[in-house]
């Protein structure tokens, strides 16, 4: 059973989730209506132009009942306003990207569709702040992922930095959307070769819009899913963390587990 106490908090969300052409956001949302806890939205949070008619019609009423412990960040979608103008507006201009505490971990919530180079202020900023504010527990959130079975490749280099950065750093976990499925990966090292301790990532694109198949297998892969909508829940301890993928009703696929932090 979960005990909350100071230093243990919930993380629960997923990406790619609201559209008014189907009710499958309502499903998962109602997953969180009975979830406490800080609510991560992972980009793609509405289709199909992230527009602030789309936020108000078709997020809003799902999800949104959950904005004022939602967490977010912004997907290519919200970016097909120009400057994601929409998404900021929804959500009060919020940072483009930013960090907080949550229980004795440091959580950050990145943006994936701004520049993610070396020399970007993005990673600059995320440098200086991993070192500024240690944690034995850290995870961080955008929303395209570096590692996918969805990709032919299996990766987007795009996010190498990123990833990285958090993998030198010593962060424990990355949690990605836009591939509309579940993967759920081993630990790994900078370059995507599985290692322990390491840093995992978990994709998470299930919040209702529809779902992606794969095109290949990677090694790395644990457990994936590709046929049922739901959220991720983390506990995250002071030096652990636990997850489980909570299914919308009527479903019965699942995952679930626990790490330490290193």
């Amino acid at each position: 059973m979960f005990r909350s106490d100071a230093n243990t908090a919930v993380l629960v969300g997923a990406g790619d989730i609201s559209s008014c052409d189907n009710d499958n956001d309502e499903a998962t949302a109602k997953l969180l209506d009975s979830i406490p806890g800080t609510v991560i939205a992972l980009g793609d949070n509405v289709y199909i132009d992230g527009t602030y008619s789309d936020f108000i019609n078709c997020y809003h009423p799902t999800w949104g009942r959950h904005k004022d412990r939602t967490k977010p960040v912004p997907g290519n979608h919200e970016y097909f306003t120009p400057e994601s103008t929409g998404y900021f507006e929804y959500f009060k201009n919020i940072p483009s990207y930013y960090a907080y505490d949550l229980g004795a971990w440091r959580v950050y919530a990145l943006n994936s569709e701004i520049d993610v180079s070396a020399t970007s202020a993005q990673v600059r900023w995320l440098i200086d702040d991993l070192a500024a504010t240690p944690r034995l527990c850290v995870l961080a959130y955008w929303h395209k992922p570096l590692w996918s079975s969805r990709y032919e490749d299996g990766s987007d280099n795009t996010y190498e930095t990123l990833w990285k950065t958090l993998y030198d750093a010593g962060a424990d976990l990355v949690i990605n959307a836009h591939i509309h499925n579940y993967e759920r990966f081993m630990e790994m090292n900078a370059e995507g070769v599985a290692v322990s301790p390491g840093l995992r990532e978990i994709v998470v694109g299930t919040g209702g819009v529809n779902h992606d198949g794969y095109v290949t297998r990677l090694s790395t892969t644990e457990v994936r899913d590709a046929s049922t909508y739901g959220v991720l829940k983390l506990i995250l301890r002071p030096t652990n963390y636990s997850w489980q993928f909570v299914p919308i009703s009527g479903e019965t696929f699942t995952d679930g587990g626990n790490t330490n932090c290193h």
